[in-house]
Order: C-alpha cells, then structure tokens, then sequence
C-alpha cells in the first residue's frame, strides 16, 4: 500500500516521515494553503532528503503548465500532482516533461471515469476541500476502473484509514491534517504520523491475506512501496 504524506512544510517533518516508511511526500505550492511552501523551501528540504528513498512531489492548483514543469525540475521533484481543473492537453503537456504525474479529483466527479485512458500515473480522489481534513462518502470512489492506481485522500486518521481501506481498496493512501499537531498548522505530529503508517499497512495486509494478525501490527515498518513495479 503507498502512502503519501502531504503539505510537509519542515525538514524534521520530512525527515520524520521518511523515516515512519512514507513512499512519497507532497509539498505544497497553490496560493492560500496554510502548507504552502516556497521554492527555495522545498529545494532546501528536498536537498537534505536520502537519496533515491522517496517521491517527492509538488502539489499545484490551476497553475500554468509550464510553470508546474520549471518548479518541478529546478527543485528536483521526482512528480506533479494537478489538483485543479486542467484540461486533458495540461495533463499531457506536464506529464511528457515529469517523471511522474497524479491527477486530483473531487469525489463524485464524472471525470474520473475517463481518467483509466489519460496520460496521469495516479489519479487521487479528495473531498470537495482538499486539505481541509474532512470526510467525503467513500461509497463515490465504488466502482472507479479497477485499472486505476487510485490515491485516496480526504480527511484520513489513524483511527479510520482502516476503514477507508477495507471500503475503497485503493492503490494507496494520502494523508495531511489527519497528522498534523493540530489541523491546518503544516507540523506533523509523529504519534499520529507512526500509527497511521502502521494502521495502514496492517490493513493493507488484512485484505492481501485475508486476517489481521497480531504479528501484522507490531512487525517494523516495511519498506517504501515501489510503484514502479506494477503495470499501469
């Protein structure tokens, strides 16, 4: 199970995660996020990173194409997350200069449907206001193409990743305000960040093996997901 760990705006939260078994991080670069970072912010943290050990990505909101493409690779970034409203020739544009590219959608979207045939890598399904740590009904990611790498975000915890889980079965999982110090601070707090890793991958292997076992739960943190070894 991947998961990704969003709006890192500290070397130490970045650090720590790592660390915790995140296979990717997000930094935050829409205009009015209280995650937003810099660009010399983000090189700084990125810079200080081990090498070779996680995707780094920069979120963006409606922002110009080429744009995207310069800050991803003058930060070093390994992808771009599209979370706005960019037509399909934006995704492509940005997907042909990236390594690597995750289109956001709001739950409920029609657009997801036709998603399986685009130039996206991963496609995440978020709530209405994404980052803004809140619940959507997980019955609107039921029946999203199977040949999907679904990211599932939206207000996830340490106490109902599991859930999430069991309900959507997705690819991986996103998570941002629910391990955060308090919502919408940007800090991670690391008791939450530890348990929510270790839910998710206890839940993770529940559905790949049919039971939760206590050996599941308490067993050292696997290594990062590589998602690169599955076909799209």
């Amino acid at each position: 199970m991947f998961i990704k760990v969003c709006g890192i705006t500290t070397e130490q939260d970045a650090l720590l995660a790592v660390a915790l078994g995140a296979d990717a991080l997000g930094f935050v670069f829409a205009p009015g996020s209280p995650r937003q970072v810099s660009v010399d912010q983000a090189r700084t943290i990125v810079n200080r990173l081990p090498r070779g050990e996680v995707i780094t990505v920069g979120v963006f909101r409606d922002e110009q194409r080429q744009r995207v493409v310069e800050i991803v690779n003058g930060v070093g970034l390994k992808a771009a997350q599209l979370h706005g409203r960019e037509p399909l020739s934006e995704v492509e544009y940005v997907r042909k200069r990236v390594p690597l590219v995750i289109q956001g959608f709001v739950a409920g979207d029609p657009g997801i449907s036709t998603a399986a045939g685009g130039p996206a890598d991963v496609i995440l399904v978020d709530a209405p206001e994404p980052g803004g740590g809140r619940l959507f009904d997980w019955s609107l990611a039921d029946g999203i193409s199977g040949g999907l790498r679904l990211l599932l975000a939206g207000g996830l915890t340490p106490e109902n990743v599991d859930g999430a889980i069991r309900q959507v079965r997705p690819w991986g999982v996103d998570v941002s305000s629910g391990v955060e110090t308090s919502p919408g601070s940007g800090r991670k707090d690391a008791r939450k960040l530890r348990r929510f890793i270790e839910a998710t991958r206890a839940a993770a292997d529940a559905l790949r093996y049919g039971t939760r076992s206590p050996a599941t739960e308490t067993a050292g943190t696997p290594p990062p997901y590589d998602w690169e070894s599955e076909e799209r």
